[in-house]
């Protein structure tokens, strides 16, 4: 995080890990910020120059929601941080952010916690920053407990090992198989080098994701991809296959992005990222959906992690050709659901310009999702 004043930072970066207490201490001063009275009973105004980026974790999802809610866009989204010339900029950012969001928390969650099982050091950061104040011998512990919680995630989080994996690490903070999930390791290594592959082809002709300014695409794909910097192996295999995002994400990170004003531009160098996001994200959302609206409608209550750790709303489905098995998210049905209208509101010129430079978004075109069983319905 980088402030430049007491109250409300000009400039305000919240990155990290999830559970970091830097980063709910940032989110406590936004959500402080935009409760507080304003004019005409709205939330306080952000500083004319303001950059706020906030992590969308699930955890933290309502208070993003809560600051852009209350605060106008105006200022804070539209004007300093980007200025979209069409609606087709404009949703591009919209899904490359979302993508980063869902599908890429499930590639970097991985590359924590199995890619860098035996290197990664998240459990002991967060426990210093969180509980600083704890005796060495008791943050240990705490840090302890925090990594066993994360990799014990693993399966929620979309990455199941194979039977009998060996991450190099005490048993206790080994992902784990689970009987009747078939493993994604491979899925999830081989969708993490297409990103990087394609971040790569963007980043070699464009300062960034969008063109030559910074924007909330950008921002999520650091949000993401940055979180392994700090987690051994996967960071070295981040310099090693992508050494120009490699550079970039530590350019972010030093403040390097900071008052770019150069030209958006919908580039023909992002069409593979736009293909990996057709590819992973896309048909993920579509089947989630498609699992979760049987299951609601014959009352499932319990969605999410909650349901995930009972066995229940559980459903078959098959990316980038491989099969997996998952829990129906209700925080994602709402995700696509809103990106779908998001389309759908483009005029059809907009949508067809699109298409015609990234014809993999005709996956969003109306039509049967990817196939998917409801597990708990046959």
């Amino acid at each position: 995080m980088q402030s430049q004043s007491a109250d409300l930072p000009a400039r305000l970066l919240v990155t990290g890990p999830a559970g970091s207490g830097k980063t709910y201490g940032a989110l406590a001063r936004i959500r402080e910020a935009a409760t507080r009275p304003g004019e005409r009973g709205r939330g306080a105004a952000p500083p004319e120059d303001a950059l706020l980026i906030l992590p969308t974790y699930a955890q933290v999802l309502h208070v993003k929601r809560l600051a852009l809610s209350r605060w106008d866009a105006r200022g804070i989204l539209d004007e300093p941080f980007m200025t979209f010339t069409s609606a087709g900029e404009r949703f591009l950012c919209r899904l490359i952010d979302e993508a980063f969001d869902e599908f890429g928390l499930y590639m970097v969650h991985h590359n924590r916690w199995v890619t860098s099982a035996s290197t990664n050091v998240m459990g002991e950061m967060s426990a210093r920053e969180m509980f600083g104040w704890l005796p060495a011998p008791l943050r240990r512990r705490v840090g302890r407990n925090l990594a066993r919680r994360q990799s014990q995630r693993c399966p929620y989080l979309f990455s199941i090992a194979p039977q009998d994996f060996d991450a190099g690490v005490d048993s206790d903070i080994t992902p784990p198989a689970l009987a009747g999930f078939p493993p994604t390791h491979e899925l999830l290594d081989q969708a993490w080098r297409r990103y990087l592959a394609a971040m790569e082809q963007q980043l070699s002709e464009h300062a960034f994701l969008l063109g030559e300014r910074f924007t909330l695409a950008d921002a999520s794909a650091y949000g993401q991809l940055s979180m392994n910097l700090v987690d051994g192996r996967a960071e070295q295999l981040l310099q090693e296959l992508a050494p120009r995002t490699h550079r970039w994400l530590h350019a972010i990170r030093d403040g390097e992005h900071r008052g770019s004003r150069g030209e958006l531009q919908i580039a023909s160098s992002l069409s593979a990222l736009i293909d990996c996001i057709c590819d992973t994200f896309i048909p993920l959302m579509q089947q989630n959906a498609a699992a979760w609206e049987p299951y609601n409608e014959n009352g499932q209550s319990r969605f999410n992690e909650a349901a995930f750790d009972r066995g229940e709303a559980l459903y078959d489905g098959e990316l980038l050709g491989k099969p997996f098995r998952s829990v129906a998210k209700s925080f994602q049905v709402v995700v696509w659901q809103e990106l779908v209208t998001n389309w759908n509101t483009l005029a059809s010129a907009e949508q067809s310009e699109l298409v015609d430079r990234y014809p993999a978004l005709q996956r969003l075109a109306p039509g049967s999702p990817p196939p998917c069983l409801p597990i708990s319905l046959l």
